[in-house]
């Protein structure tokens, strides 16, 4: 059964109030009384209304301080406000609105166009409402895929990696007399193993993300101590140029989740280029300050000369296992990533190079 909607009447003359209880009370609506700015905001604390119909010249507290203070709570700035005014003036219509008002209603009052005015600023608010529920259910439906992508990407890769480990155990208990085959078994299982700690490590680096304390770093000290990080857990001799690097930038960030964001970068276009490139794997880090919609920030490029993005892959490259690699356990970098850089509020993209290769954007707040 739809509920009535609750609409406010607020004005210190009693008859004003009256007339349009009346009138809005015949077509099914609940109408709430006060006589004063004071008496409107305590009766909105206690029972927040669909519509208020405000008194602009009220003793003691205005109309428009009313309005003000309404729109300055996040609880009630979405409630619709309708001005009742003697004024007629562009300069007077325009204080209200500024203010917050959604519309005017001048005086003397016409009952039926109120009524219209009123339906009207319900049917917005029933818009509204049914908007938001439906962008809930969106971002519910969207956690949900992506809680069944991850489950499914880690069961598929935890179960492959698991046969991978009994296969070679496997073949340790057959050929324990051959030192050769349990050397090269042993080694292959290690690395298996290593490959489901890294997937449960940067699960916990996702649960963990979600709040971090923050510290000022000069730039280049920062990138330089990722690009050392970068070799030392990914055991590569890579050859990373950084340029373009202000020595005198600070970023606010946490130092541990930039290193491992841009490791994850690095890893990323080392592994783009082919096997046989394994002497030759140029990368470059690129920065710049730039204004992005009135504030600065940090833009960060990685590039690297590889095979560039995968045509199949390039629309769901951040989700959770999938890659381009035809090993398993892969798959989790970039996701990780841009769900990390996301939580300091900058965002990551790939582009593929005019030249080939990949261009890794990152943008952080300064």
């Amino acid at each position: 059964m739809k509920t009535k909607p609750k609409i406010l009447v607020v004005d210190d003359h009693i008859l004003n109030v009256k007339l349009l209880e009346r009138k809005l009370g015949r077509e099914g609506m609940e109408i709430l009384q006060a006589f004063s700015g004071q008496e409107c905001l305590d009766i909105v604390a206690k029972t927040p209304p669909d519509l208020i119909l405000l008194d602009v010249m009220m003793p003691g507290m205005s109309g428009i301080e009313v309005c003000e203070r309404l729109k300055a709570s996040e609880d009630t700035r979405t409630i619709p406000i309708l001005f009742i005014t003697a004024k007629s003036s562009k300069e007077g219509k325009l204080e209200g609105l500024n203010a917050g008002a959604v519309d005017y209603i001048t005086k003397p009052i016409d009952l039926d166009e109120t009524l219209a005015r009123v339906n009207t600023q319900l049917r917005f608010q029933e818009i509204y409402r049914e908007n938001l529920e439906l962008q809930m259910r969106l971002d519910d439906t969207r956690k949900t895929a992506a809680i069944g992508a991850v489950t499914q990407g880690l069961a598929h890769n935890l179960n492959n990696l698991l046969g991978v480990v009994v296969g070679y155990l496997d073949l340790v208990k057959t050929g324990y007399d051959n030192p050769d085959m349990v050397k090269r078994s042993t080694q292959l299982m290690d690395k298996a193993i290593k490959r489901i700690v890294n997937i449960i490590r940067q699960l916990g680096i996702i649960a963990d993300n979600e709040c971090f304390s923050t510290t000022k770093i000069l730039l280049l000290p920062l990138l330089q101590k990722s690009v050392e990080r970068f070799k030392r857990e990914y055991k590569v001799d890579a050859n990373v140029n950084i340029s373009k690097s202000n020595p005198d930038i600070e970023v606010q960030t946490n130092v541990e989740v930039f290193e491992s964001i841009l490791g994850k970068l690095l890893i990323n276009g080392w592994e783009s280029y082919p096997n046989e490139n394994n002497g030759n794997r140029p990368l470059d880090i690129e920065t710049e300050v730039m204004k992005i919609n009135g504030k600065h920030r940090l833009l960060v490029r990685v590039n690297d000369c590889g095979s560039g993005i995968d045509a199949e892959i390039e629309d769901n490259m951040f989700e959770p296992f999938v890659s381009s690699k035809s090993s398993v356990g892969r798959g989790m970098g970039l996701s990780v990533a841009r769900h990390s850089i996301r939580n300091f509020g900058g965002e990551l993209i790939l582009q593929n190079r005019p030249m080939g290769g990949t261009c890794a954007l990152l943008t952080h707040p300064l």
